[in-house]
């Protein structure tokens, strides 16, 4: 092997020390985020207005089984206010909530910015009413959302994980679904994937599972697979 073409800007899956001790050269794509923003706000509508749910009793001859929960005047809790959680915090604004943030190295004048009021990990997870979580996953992240998947302050509460399934803790998480401590869930990555055929995140009906699609657009495969091929085709360009 000499080449490895890998999409997005980083693979944690890729060994580069091992690759260069190989002389294995690694390339990268471009990425953009917004189809995974535009999944996370797919998902916190879905578990706050339960349409999925609806459309099965609709087909079924039926007719509103759920209430639903407004957005207005709510809090929204991002989890790292990177790249995709400030827009996640942007389209927030539109649905006139509140937004807080927090992430290890984040400043009042970075979150400001994005219009959201840093507070401590402890007070976002007490006020949150929808959390969201946007964290690189890394040895200090891992397991970061747990405790926001657990708390009782607001049994109304609802997490989304668009990012990585460790960062929350699963058992935890399933726990508190099982108990109603949560509201809800509604979740694109898992600590397992595939998701395993008898995962109780397939049974529960407080909890929407998606399975990791939040980069799965046909704009940005267009954008991984072009930038692919002509990788490839610039390094053997400079090899011929």
């Amino acid at each position: 092997m000499k080449l490895i073409v890998s999409t997005g800007p980083r693979n944690a899956s890729v060994d580069t020390e091992a690759a260069a001790e190989c002389r294995i050269e690694i390339m990268h794509t471009n990425y953009d985020s917004s189809p995974t923003v535009e999944l996370t706000w797919a998902l916190i509508l879905a578990s706050a207005r339960h349409p999925i749910i609806e459309t099965a009793s609709l087909q079924s001859s039926g007719w509103p089984r759920t209430v639903g929960n407004g957005l207005r005047s709510k809090v929204l809790g991002v989890l790292g206010l990177g790249d995709i959680g400030r827009e996640v915090a942007r389209i927030a604004l539109a649905f006139g909530m509140e937004v807080m943030a927090w992430s290890e190295n984040l400043t009042p004048e970075k979150a400001a910015v994005a219009r959201a009021r840093l507070v401590s990990k402890p007070e976002l997870f007490q006020q949150a009413d929808i959390l969201t979580i946007h964290l690189v996953l890394s040895s200090r992240t891992r397991g970061a959302g747990g405790e926001g998947s657990t708390r009782a302050d607001k049994q109304s509460a609802r997490l989304v994980n668009t990012s990585r399934g460790p960062i929350a803790d699963e058992n935890a998480l399933l726990e508190a679904l099982r108990e109603r401590r949560l509201a809800g869930a509604a979740i694109d990555v898992f600590d397992v994937e595939p998701l395993p055929p008898e995962h109780p995140f397939r049974e529960l009906n407080n909890v929407i599972p998606t399975p990791h699609i939040g980069y799965v657009s046909r704009d940005l495969y267009r954008v991984f697979y072009q930038d692919t091929v002509a990788n490839i085709a610039d390094w053997l360009g400079m090899r011929s």
